[in-house]
């Protein structure tokens, strides 16, 4: 069995209550990669400031 399969039959199994739940988890997570995302790319342009400013001109 895939895992996608594993977790619909699982996901399947909850109580509405429960769904509800894995769904606001799931979107926290979401959430919170797009944030270290962006935290990765405001280092990088901090990191290679003077670079990026260089090429700018």
């Amino acid at each position: 069995m895939s895992l996608a399969q594993d977790l619909i039959r699982n996901f399947n199994e909850l109580s509405e209550d429960k769904k509800k739940e894995v769904i606001d988890f799931v979107e926290f997570l979401k959430v919170r990669s797009q944030k270290n995302l962006e935290q990765a790319m405001d280092e990088i342009i901090e990191d290679n400031k003077i670079a990026l400013e260089e090429l700018s001109k």
